[in-house]
């Protein structure tokens, strides 16, 4: 399956499942949101949450919460659209990457973690 096609349905799984993505949709949860507005937390092009800094204990359950949940979501997907896990959380991470808002931290393609601005987030060339 072509990274096109997977982009495709994970936006449309997004928007379904109210996950991934966007932060208003996906994650509810208040300690989330004031993890990711004071910039403690960004999305990594792997398709997961990353820590931006220091870990506390508290911040650490609550990314790896979040990875657990989208680990699941993204291997039932995966499964379901004949693609790899690698693959599909890969896509994943271009979509979130894509929708994060300015003043939220994101990793870009060098691996190293970015403020969100007003333009368009830094990519992979890979993303669709």
């Amino acid at each position: 399956m072509t990274s096109a096609k997977i982009f495709l349905k994970i936006a449309g799984a997004a928007a379904m499942l109210g996950m991934l993505a966007s932060p208003a949709q996906a994650q509810r949860d208040p300690a989330y949101q004031s993890a990711r507005s004071s910039g403690q937390v960004g999305e990594k092009m792997d398709g997961y949450l990353g820590i931006v800094g220091a870990a506390t204990p508290d911040l650490r359950r609550l990314v790896d919460d979040i990875n657990i949940r989208r680990r699941a979501v993204y291997a039932e997907q995966a499964q379901a659209n004949n693609a790899t896990l690698e693959e599909y959380a890969f896509t994943a991470g271009c979509l979130a990457i894509s929708r994060t808002s300015a003043g939220e931290m994101y990793q870009a393609p060098d691996g190293s973690w970015q403020k969100r601005g007003s333009g368009a987030p830094q990519r992979d060339p890979r993303c669709p």
